[in-house]
């Protein structure tokens, strides 16, 4: 009985070595996510959506037209937004008034958005701006 538990010791602690291991590499600081950055995130998202339900409707959509300003690329825009751009855009439309001032508000804030980044050289948008 000796003999056997000084064969199966070893066994079991390298097996019980083994199966703790990808947990201990798991279990580094720098990918830990915080509570803040997930909740960050969930809003961003949640941000994100919102804005591409009010280029969804049809008033808006009829306004950018009439801009001339085509609708993919609008979304397009919209989807390669930061994050940071995506809170501030959100910001702007949670500050507007309520009634027919926010299309407009929401549609200047687009407009202004396409333009500063096409003027940046980013998009091609309006060929006003060359």
């Amino acid at each position: 009985m000796k003999k056997l538990f000084q064969i199966l010791n070893p066994l079991l602690i390298l097996s019980l070595m083994m199966g703790t291991m990808p947990m201990a590499v798991q279990a580094q600081p720098s990918q830990l996510v915080s509570t803040q950055s997930a909740l960050d995130a969930v809003q961003v998202s949640a941000e994100r959506e919102r804005i591409n339900d009010l280029l969804a409707r049809s008033d808006v959509r009829e306004q950018l037209v009439n801009y001339g300003v085509e609708l993919n690329e609008v979304e397009a825009r919209v989807a390669a937004l930061s994050d940071q751009e995506v809170l501030q855009m959100a910001d702007q439309l949670d500050n507007m008034p309520a009634g027919a001032n926010a299309v407009i508000g929401a549609l200047l804030t687009v407009f202004i958005v396409l333009l500063v980044t096409d003027l940046l050289g980013l998009t091609n948008v309006f060929p006003f701006t060359r």
